[in-house]
């Protein structure tokens, strides 16, 4: 199965650019950035529920090397056509890893400070809203330094835009039941409880953070092929980034 046919089947989508949620004009630095972020989402560590991870992960590398190749991404604007017979690198996750050295918790911790309420913030969770359409679900799992804590703030944030006519009312947004904002709140305490067991039975102090001792721990243990939380922000910390993709806002 080809390239295109694997993002359909995989991502819902077989447009290479709406898999990492940029735009066509997306300069080099923007596409680096997202592949990183869209990467770190679906890694098999960051991900292990996802029976499907590991292919997501694959073909989201084979995706970003004819996107980050100049001539395979002109043949694709041009024609809507990718190379089917290039070859994939032996490992994806040393290529990654190549491309995004690790960072420290405190590095973590020192960025969410300065992330949360932020403009930068801001506009990731616009473009979030935009590009699923309102789906809290899927935003609360794709927002960056996010707990079910935040949920009420990031909906301010997008209630916000929308009174002021930035955005549209997604109406996935604007209805959702209080059913299904239920099983988001249920789903969350379930993983809270479940980070608060592996925090006691590897024996970590509480004045840790829980998380982020826990994944630390995980990294030792596994570090040949852990790439998991630690790095979630290594593509906002870099230095060789561009500036963040501006929201393509969908209004009315």
């Amino acid at each position: 199965m080809g390239l295109l046919a694997r993002c359909q089947e995989l991502f819902s989508t077989s447009n290479l650019y709406d898999v990492l949620g940029i735009a066509k004009e997306a300069t080099d630095a923007e596409l680096r950035r997202s592949y990183y972020k869209v990467s770190l989402k679906i890694h098999p560590d960051r991900a292990p529920e996802d029976p499907r991870a590991t292919d997501k992960f694959q073909v989201l590398g084979k995706l970003y090397s004819v996107l980050s190749d100049k001539e395979q991404r002109k043949v694709y604007d041009e024609q809507g056509v990718v190379d089917e017979e290039s070859d994939m690198p032996r490992c994806w996750e040393e290529d990654w890893r190549l491309l995004f050295p690790k960072i420290t918790v405190q590095d973590i911790l020192e960025f969410e400070q300065k992330y949360k309420g932020s403009d930068e913030e801001h506009q990731d969770v616009i473009q979030l809203y935009v590009q699923h359409q309102g789906n809290m679900d899927i935003i609360m799992d794709s927002a960056l330094c996010c707990s079910q804590e935040d949920e009420p703030r990031l909906r301010g944030i997008i209630s916000d835009a929308i009174q002021a006519g930035e955005v549209t009312a997604f109406a996935a947004f604007t209805q959702e039941s209080e059913k299904k904002k239920k099983a988001r709140q249920n789903r969350f305490e379930k993983e809270r409880q479940e980070a608060e067991e592996m925090q006691r039975e590897m024996g970590l102090g509480e004045q840790e953070d829980s998380l982020a001792m826990i994944l630390k721990q995980r990294q030792k243990s596994r570090e040949q092929n852990f790439n998991g939380f630690l790095s979630d922000l290594e593509a906002k910390y870099s230095k060789k980034g561009g500036s963040s993709q501006k929201v393509r806002r969908g209004k009315k």
